[in-house]
């Protein structure tokens, strides 16, 4: 049974073989001639033995690679390395014909149970031997066969083949062992910018991008691949500044990008919010012919949307030939972000009448614009039709934004149900939602609940201890304050500063809360003074409510007059043309003061203002914010 079920193997592995008529097989007759050519078993092989023998046929005649395939895996073996001596063919290169389909087919570790069977009969494998056994322990992951075949390339001397060497390096890389591929590549003779991308690449997905670096800095010559991976390592790990740093090296290096590159680098002007450059990668990517790329796309949607250019993110989408459901839910999740709700929705409902069937991210983005807007209905509508309609188990990020919707519009009470009825474990983000809604609406007693779960979950996250502080300082409950900031300092947590940052022709300048180190500082201040004149005349009364702190109110005013985001819009406005749309970037949340700010400033200087900041986007427009004050 054992026999045929090896046998029933080898057929599945059996290619077809054009096999010429040769002149010695005219003794054949029609039957044998057609078995010569289509021979599958050990049976039919020694048949078809007998019958050349029986009518003198020159045994030439037998194709050598059916008969390693025919004798495979199989008792048969030594029968087939008889064949083979009379033959005077070399044997290793019938058996490396199998190997090779069976490494490439669907179940590869039929080539390490035929190279067991080699060494057994004491075959002498040569380099292709060990690169298709090799091909089939990467594909499972077989370390330890990979460390024994290693052992084979170093005793028969092929030490010297790099492109042996580059396979068992990147079978230990795949396989995780890196400290052993670590050591192999410290060790090996020569080395290609194969074997230096193989060992960058496994430091980047180790997160280890430093090292990785270190290893770029050193490489004798590089490919578009090995810059391809520090952009990309540097974008996944964070870092976007030191990613677009490391690709201006590349262009400057003469090294034409790729479409895997421009994606990389994108991602990371997305991060960045570095509209100019983004805008000029998109540029390359059309020149280049990557315009239909669909990868690239979702990613420009992506770039423009983060950069706070929704009309360019919709021009790209609008464009695309064909859509995936990555394409569809960045659009969603991107009108979201901007306070499009309604759009969003409508966009929805055109995909599924086209018949693209969503997934989850499209329903984050689909409750994100519903929390954005306050529709709780229908964030409840789309949080149960997920499940029912389309079979999605809720994952953690839509718990978030169901709390979050239900927090912003003020059920608190229901949105704290709603986390302790969660099937799975809420984490920091979800009790994060609550504590700001609670923020948003005073609710002191829920404020404390979920700071207690969250100095539980992420007790280094100063973020939450500012918002009780700050709920504390609200309601003037100094003693509270002085507590919270007293358990932030014996923990060892430190207040984030704010900073805001704003791209003006192709530099990228930042502003901390306060700053007053700036080249230009003089000349901000002044130009503030003659907004705040214009403000006041308009009825602006600073919100001096924001500063949470127990000080004068003058000392509040000058406190609110130098937050980051207020210190780049007045950069913007002396720096940029009039009528040229300014684009903030802020880590934190905007505050109110300088959200009642900047409406008024829209109006009187007429510039638009887009400002990210931590949650979301705001459009300040002709005296209002694309958020209708809900945020």
């Amino acid at each position: 049974m054992k026999v045929e079920m090896l046998s029933t193997l080898t057929l599945l592995h059996l290619p077809p073989l054009n096999y010429t008529q040769s002149p010695t097989s005219q003794n054949l007759t029609p039957h044998h001639h057609h078995l010569l050519h289509t021979f599958t078993s050990p049976f039919e092989l020694k048949q078809l033995h007998a019958h050349l023998i029986k009518t003198n046929t020159p045994l030439s005649t037998l194709p050598p690679t059916r008969i390693a395939f025919a004798c495979s895996l199989t008792p048969t073996f030594s029968y087939a390395q008889k064949l083979f001596q009379h033959l005077e063919y070399p044997d290793i290169t019938a058996w490396n014909s199998c190997l090779k389909a069976f490494a490439e087919g669907d179940e590869p570790i039929d080539a390490m149970l035929l190279f067991h069977q080699l060494h057994c009969f004491n075959v002498i494998p040569d380099s292709f031997t060990l690169s298709f056994v090799l091909k089939a322990c990467t594909r499972l992951l077989d370390f330890h066969t990979g460390r024994v075949l290693h052992g084979y390339v170093e005793k028969l001397g092929f030490r010297s083949n790099l492109f042996l060497m580059n396979m068992i390096l990147n079978l230990y890389a795949l396989c995780g062992e890196i400290r052993d591929a670590r050591l192999m590549f410290d060790k090996m003779p020569q080395r290609d910018v194969v074997t230096w991308n193989i060992m960058m690449t496994v430091l980047v997905k180790r997160g280890d991008i430093e090292e990785a670096y270190d290893l770029f800095s050193g490489m004798p010559d590089r490919s578009v691949r090995s810059w391809t991976l520090m952009i990309s390592g540097f974008g996944q790990c964070g870092k976007p500044k030191e990613a677009v740093r490391v690709f201006l090296e590349m262009e400057e290096a003469g090294v034409r990008a790729n479409e895997v590159t421009v994606v990389a680098v994108l991602a990371a002007c997305a991060d960045l919010g570095d509209l100019d450059l983004g805008r000029r990668v998109h540029e390359y990517s059309s020149q280049s012919g990557f315009g239909r790329n669909v990868w690239i796309c979702n990613t420009l949607i992506e770039m423009y949307v983060k950069c706070g250019c929704l009309e360019d993110a919709c021009r790209v989408f609008d464009g695309m030939e064909e859509r995936t459901v990555v394409s569809w839910s960045a659009m969603i999740s991107g009108l979201a972000m901007h306070g499009q709700a309604e759009e969003a929705l409508r966009l929805f409902s055109n995909m599924i009448q086209i018949g693209m069937e969503p997934n989850y991210v499209t329903f984050v983005g689909l409750l994100h614009a519903c929390s954005h807007m306050g529709f709780v209905d229908k964030g409840r509508e789309f949080f149960a039709r997920m499940t029912a309609d389309y079979g999605i188990v809720p994952k953690i990020e839509h718990y978030g934004c169901m709390v979050d919707l239900l927090s912003r519009a003020g059920l608190l009470q229901e949105a704290h149900e709603f986390i302790v009825n969660m099937p799975i474990k809420p984490n920091g983000v979800v009790w994060g939602a609550l504590l700001g809604g609670c923020k948003v609406h005073r609710n002191i007693e829920l404020a404390e609940e979920a700071t207690k779960h969250l100095s539980e979950l992420d007790p280094l996250n100063d973020g939450y201890y500012i918002v009780l502080s700050n709920i504390y300082a609200e309601a003037q409950r100094w003693e509270d304050v002085s507590r919270v900031r007293k358990l932030m300092r014996d923990q060892g947590v430190k207040k984030t500063p704010g900073w805001s940052s704003i791209t003006v022709d192709g530099v990228l300048h930042e502003f901390i809360a306060g700053d007053e180190a700036h080249p230009q500082a003089e000349e901000i201040d002044q130009m503030w003074e003659k907004l705040l004149e214009r403000m006041r005349m308009k009825g602006y009364v600073p919100n001096t409510s924001v500063v949470l702190l127990d000080m004068e109110e003058d000392q509040k005013e000058k406190s609110l007059n130098r937050h980051s985001e207020k210190l780049a819009l007045v950069f913007g406005l002396i720096k940029t043309k009039p009528g040229t749309p300014i684009r903030i970037m802020k880590n934190l949340r905007v505050c109110e003061d300088c959200h009642a700010a900047l409406k008024l400033v829209s109006e009187i200087a007429d510039r638009e203002i887009v400002v990210r900041d931590r949650n979301r986007f705001h459009c300040f427009k002709n005296g209002s914010c694309s958020c209708r004050d809900y945020w």
